[in-house]
């Protein structure tokens, strides 16, 4: 027969005289905020850069702002599959498809096209997962990192903003 030995988790810890006061954590945090002021007003080790003037060096593997890509005739990529919007774990993506009419076919290679593609970046969490379930490659996560706003509209990145112009991609740019 096993013998069931028993742990006791409730001990108490005794504290000091100097932690019952608090002084001894006040006196660390003030060492740490003490540390970092030297270091930036005597040091010249600064840690905030001056936005609009020094831009920030991201990461080869940095994903930036979503574009829309279109294929080598300059026709639009996303053909409304929804792969994207079902894939999404934030439900940032909302797509509207509509029927392409004769018209719009040099425009659109399929028989649909996203009439509404938008992108609510305030949900989203650049996971990627959207760019990896595109069957078409028409999403991809390439474009610059600013997303400095004062309106809550100017987040919600529209068809657009996104699709790269056929001169070349202007991308986060309003129109």
């Amino acid at each position: 027969m096993a013998t069931i030995k028993v742990v006791n988790v409730a001990q108490k810890h005794t504290f000091t005289w100097y932690e019952k006061f608090y002084f001894y954590s006040i006196a660390k945090g003030m060492g740490i905020t003490l540390k970092h002021f030297i270091k930036s007003a005597f040091l010249g080790k600064r840690v905030t850069l001056e936005y609009p003037e020094k831009k920030r060096q991201y990461s080869s593997r940095f994903r930036g702002m979503h574009s829309l890509k279109r294929d080598e005739q300059g026709r639009e990529r996303c053909t409304s599959c929804f792969c994207c919007m079902w894939i999404c774990p934030a439900d940032a993506i909302y797509i509207e498809a509509t029927e392409t009419t004769p018209e719009d076919q040099h425009l659109h290679p399929e028989d649909k096209y996203a009439k509404t593609f938008e992108i609510d970046l305030l949900r989203c969490i650049f996971c990627g997962l959207c760019e990896e379930a595109c069957p078409k490659g028409a999403i991809y996560l390439d474009g610059n990192g600013e997303m400095a706003t004062d309106n809550r509209q100017d987040l919600i990145l529209t068809k657009e903003r996104m699709t790269e112009k056929v001169g070349g991609p202007i991308i986060g740019q309003r129109n």
